[in-house]
């Protein structure tokens, strides 16, 4: 047996090498950088929660960190996050508008969850504090992802949404505000909203399972190669 060199399928091969190897590597960054970004917010979290005054926070730096704000609530503003359910309930999620102490800025606060108690055709009632409050909660970003599959639909209420538009709220408030919502998880809330905030998907395992899955088969396409070479070239 002898290795016999052809370079159409051996240009083939270092191709699928280059694109699995490619895919590979990719996979394990996206991988560590989760796995770095996880480590970032709990270590954050232990050091409890930070003040959030009008300066405008970095979305992505604050993403999943603790916050506490003192404001005022805006109720006039208060709206309904439609379609979202507990413990396989329908209902929303109120996100009521917070004028930061001391600034023009305001935050969007996810108050929690309250179901459709008299039916969809009757907006829920909620109460909202007056006067100064302070708030604690995690920061999230509201996701921009539009499902092409699913056509956007007339709401049935100007105070019914059916996804949280950061760029609307802007322009329905008219001022500052920040690029965060604030999930409400203090104890600081009079109310009977359930704040039920599932942690951060960790996604690390299986980016490092795709990632062993792409080297894998890029081994298996160059052991391929050479078993084939070999046995082509046992024939001359």
């Amino acid at each position: 047996m002898r290795f016999q060199f052809r370079f159409i399928p051996t240009l083939a091969m270092l191709l699928g090498l280059i694109i699995l190897i490619y895919l590979g590597a990719w996979q394990h960054g996206k991988g560590e950088r989760l796995a770095h970004e996880l480590a970032q917010r709990a270590e954050r979290s232990q050091l409890g929660p930070t003040v959030v005054t009008g300066q405008l926070l970095d979305a992505q730096a604050a993403q999943d960190a603790p916050f506490t704000v003192v404001g005022t609530y805006e109720a006039e503003h208060q709206i309904f996050l439609d379609n979202r359910q507990e413990n396989g309930q329908p209902g929303v999620h109120v996100i009521t508008p917070l004028k930061i102490e001391g600034s023009e800025t305001r935050i969007l606060i996810n108050r929690g969850w309250v179901g459709w108690t008299l039916g969809r055709s009757v907006m829920p009632v909620v109460a909202t504090p007056a006067g100064r409050i302070q708030v604690t909660g995690l920061a999230v970003v509201p996701s921009t992802k539009k499902f092409f599959l699913m056509p956007d639909h007339p709401e049935a209420s100007a105070k019914l949404w059916e996804k949280l538009d950061m760029s609307r709220f802007q322009s329905l408030l008219g001022h500052p505000l920040q690029p965060v919502v604030l999930q409400q998880t203090g104890g600081d809330a009079p109310d009977t909203l359930v704040r039920h905030w599932p942690p951060p998907e960790d996604r690390v395992g299986k980016h490092r399972g795709y990632a062993f899955q792409w080297f894998g088969m890029a081994g298996a396409l160059f052991l391929f190669y050479l078993f084939a070479s070999f046995r082509k070239g046992e024939s001359v």
